[in-house]
């Protein structure tokens, strides 16, 4: 306590290099704790389940021929069918149980009030393999999904009971109505569980069983060629990964080869082979599935490398300022010495010192750190920030606190030991106003200062990258005009509408819609655009061979009359579609370019017949090529598509609309629920956004890199700087003497400035040198992460280069001035 007392008073004495050491100190832990709070919630945190680390993941890779159906739970190449499920879980031997699931967006009823929601279609094992118990009521089990389509109950999760029921314990045996259907809720799931998939939150759990009834015309629980449920299992005791790896793989092996190969149809016999011999794959469910893990994972461990770095950098400056301190205490240590402390003694109060020091910096960083949070937040989409949290987490606040301590201890280390190094009675003569020297000091300040250049160099050439591939990201050319654009949509198959009531309902709305004053024009389609959603299917073409192995697909949506017209795209040839295309109508297509080439149609698309939706007969005529137009993502290349409309589908569960309004977009926030108020105010409204918002939201994880990264390099350059100019400024205050000796001798101010400004050179070139060379590496392994440029981009380095040696200049400039107008008759006085 004595030494923690006395350091305070210590560092009291010195508020300029206490205020400067707090403030760096706070702004590097604070990004590397912001930084690791999203690490943490998106790649390392288990689910809150018992032994979480006995989970695995299951899937079986490798061809796949029929429909597939995927979601955020992870690729398509790892979904099962559900036959398959069911044969692996009376079989398998290894496992406590099989738990299959899959998301659906859900229309929720309750006291006739709407909204929207995420749903889980979950198999009666799945919260038994996770061995959570429920906050109210009972959870889903075997028994709720023995018989298809038989079981209308449902588990609410833990943070829709509070926000809808008030967390009332009477809410298990209410009714409340998804997609239309009355379901009996019978339980709520335990508080912290949002389900197995990083990034989205279910509300609602229903039985697996039940998806045909919410889905018609779904065939997913007969068909082997039917992929869409995600697996995981429990391992039981004693059994390795690799032990239930061959044990399932013994079960998966003989039906793929006597059950489904027989299945496959027109498959060559080299790719019916490799489906034969596809291999199971086990792996690690601790954190459950999704495909966050993957995409996050090269981002955030660039920006916690880039964090790390402006935390270093900090460090450095504090090391630097601890050194020039500790110097001006030489003739106390030397006076404690020599009256007798022992050297641990002073190390140590030394060291407390600077950890106090550390501390003090790591909680200022904590608001650094909520600040970061908050603006990270600002930069994702909503469908991110609703699943992640953004306030400060316990272990977010251990995370800053342990790194402080371990800061404080690191960077006190050398300045700690320098201070009690030195020779009693040299010391006490430098006091006494004796030329010092220190060389060993000065030359770790200036190899300090050296890396700090070498590390912002990295870092401003990296966020150079990522700031020109975001500028490369927003110059793509859409293909559509958007500008203007008003989107949302409408499911009303899930409110309980028929097939028939929702066309009914369409109609009235791009009446309705086109009524609202400034409105331009409305149109309407199933697939979201430039919303990361894709629908695909094999197609058959006139005069285009398929056959085994031969790919045919081809992206697809269904859309609105004058589509195309209403987003500012002029078709190459023919016609958009009109109202007159319906039922009961010649079935037509519009394709695009990229669609054209592939099957070899050129030019001249328009006229000739395709088939699609598995039909092997040629029955849609083309009437339409429009140029590529992006289709689920700005980055992406245009893959071949073609478009056919809505009104000959006889089935269409939702629709996005868009308005193109001659006013600013923000009425429509107001016009539009209250004409849908006015139609059907049981339907919910999803989505509504202006489309340079949803362009915006596409490229968020752009927008963030290239955002926070540029940000932090800043911040390091600025960091770089003030140690820069700290040092030589020290550097010329403990130099005063011999500069006055110099000038004494002839040399005039510009040769002293010279000298200074030599030394900022020397720094620079090594420091340079060696950032250059960490850059190229690290644009190397980002290269994935960039659009339309090489990691090596000579321009980005060259403007880096000019920056960074801005930079250095001035904070060396005023240094080298002070040096060049020392007087030297007060400096031979110079004590």
């Amino acid at each position: 306590m004595r030494n923690v007392k006395l350091a305070v008073r210590m560092l009291l004495k010195t508020p300029f290099v206490t205020t400067v050491a707090v403030l760096s100190l706070a702004l590097g832990i604070g990004a590397n704790a912001a930084i690791y709070s999203m690490f943490d919630q998106m790649l390392l945190r288990p689910l809150p389940v018992p032994a979480p680390s006995e989970l695995v993941n299951l899937a079986l890779p490798g061809v796949k021929s029929g429909s597939t159906s995927c979601n955020m739970s992870g690729p398509c190449d790892v979904i099962w069918s559900y036959p398959m499920f069911r044969d692996l879980e009376r079989q398998q031997t290894v496992l406590t149980g099989v738990a299959g699931h899959f998301s659906f967006g859900a229309s929720l009823a309750v006291d006739d009030e709407p909204s929207t929601a995420t749903g889980l279609y979950v198999s009666g094992s799945y919260f038994p393999v996770l061995g959570i118990q429920p906050a109210a009521g009972r959870l889903l089990g075997p028994a709720d999904d023995e018989v298809i389509g038989a079981n209308f109950v449902t588990v609410i999760s833990h943070d829709f009971w509070r926000e809808r029921f008030g967390e009332n314990p009477n809410v298990v045996g209410r009714i409340m109505k998804i997609n239309g259907h009355s379901m009996t809720i019978v339980g709520v799931a335990p508080r912290g569980f949002t389900g197995t998939t990083t990034g989205s939150l279910p509300q609602v759990f229903v039985p697996i069983s039940m998806r045909g009834v919410f889905q018609t015309n779904f065939s997913g629980f007969e068909n082997r060629r039917s992929y869409w449920i995600y697996l995981f299992g429990r391992l039981k005791p004693g059994v390795s990964m690799e032990q239930a790896k061959a044990s399932l793989d013994g079960i998966v092996r003989p039906i793929l080869t006597d059950v489904e190969a027989p299945l496959q149809g027109a498959m060559s016999d080299v790719t019916l082979e490799r489906f034969k011999a596809k291999e199971m794959t086990v792996e690690p469910g601790r954190r459950g599935q999704s495909f966050v893990h993957q995409e996050a994972k090269t981002p955030l461990m660039m920006l916690f490398g880039v964090t790390g770095v402006v935390l270093l950098i900090a460090c450095a400056n504090i090391a630097n300022l601890l050194l020039a301190r500790g110097a001006g205490r030489a003739t106390e240590m030397g006076v404690r010495l020599a009256l007798g402390a022992g050297r641990r003694h002073l190390l140590v109060q030394l060291l407390t010192e600077s950890v106090i020091l550390s501390l003090a910096g790591g909680a200022a960083s904590l608001l650094v750190a909520k600040w970061t949070l908050d603006f990270i937040s600002s930069l994702l989409p909503p469908e991110v920030t609703s699943s992640l949290h953004f306030e400060l987490q316990p272990s977010v606040i251990v995370f800053a606190g342990v790194l402080a301590v371990l800061t404080g201890l690191i960077f006190g280390m050398f300045p700690a030991l320098h201070s009690t190094r030195a020779d009693l009675i040299s010391t006490i003569r430098a006091g006494a106003g004796q030329i010092a020297g220190g060389r060993a000091a000065a030359r770790f300040r200036a190899a300090l200062v050296t890396v700090q250049i070498a590390l912002s160099m990295a870092l401003l050439i990296s966020a150079g990258l990522f700031l020109k591939s975001l500028v490369n990201v927003s110059k793509v050319d859409l293909g559509v005009k958007v500008e203007d654009v008003f989107t949302f949509a409408v499911t009303p198959l899930r409110a309980g509408y028929d097939s028939a009531r929702a066309h009914v309902l369409y109609r009235r709305m791009e009446e309705e819609l086109a009524a609202i004053p400034g409105v331009t024009a409305v149109t309407s389609a199933v697939v979201p655009l430039m919303a990361n959603s894709n629908w695909g299917t094999d197609v058959r073409v006139q005069g285009f061979e398929s056959g085994p192995d031969v790919d045919s697909n081809s992206r697809y949506n269904e859309i609105g009359a004058g589509y195309f017209g209403a987003l500012g795209v002029e078709l190459l040839d023919g016609r958009d579609f009109t109202t007159s295309d319906q039922l009961g109508t010649m079935p037509v297509a519009i394709v695009n370019e990229t669609f054209a080439r592939k099957f070899g149609l050129g030019k001249d698309a328009v006229g000739k017949f395709m088939g699609s939706n598995g039909n092997d007969s040629l029955t849609i005529q083309i009437v339409g090529l429009v140029p590529d137009v992006k289709y689920s993502d700005v980055k992406d290349t245009v893959p071949p598509v073609h478009y056919l409309p809505w009104r000959q589908s006889g089935r269409v569960a939702g629709l996005y609309f868009y308005v193109r309004s001659s006013l600013p977009l923000e009425q429509l926030f107001t016009s539009v629920p209250a004409l849908m108020k006015r139609i059907d105010p049981g339907l919910p409204l999803e989505d509504m956004k202006t489309m340079p918002q949803q362009i915006k939201e596409n490229v968020a994880l752009d927008r963030m890199i290239s955002i926070l990264s540029a940000a932090f390099a800043i911040l390091a350059t600025l960091l770089a700087g003030v140690g820069l100019y700290g040092v030589l400024a020290y550097t010329v205050a403990q130099r005063t003497r011999e500069i006055g000796v110099r000038m004494a001798l002839g040399a005039d101010g510009g040769r002293v400035q010279g000298m200074v400004l030599k030394q900022v050179g020397a720094m620079m070139l090594v420091g340079a040198v060696v950032g250059i060379g960490g850059a190229y590496a690290l644009g190397k392994a980002a290269q994935s992460l960039l659009y339309g440029l090489e990691g090596n981009d000579p321009i980005v380095f060259l403007l880096a280069v000019l920056l960074l040696s801005a930079v250095a200049l001035s904070a060396g400039y005023l240094p080298a001035r002070r040096a060049a107008k020392v007087d030297p008759m007060h400096a031979l006085r110079y004590d």
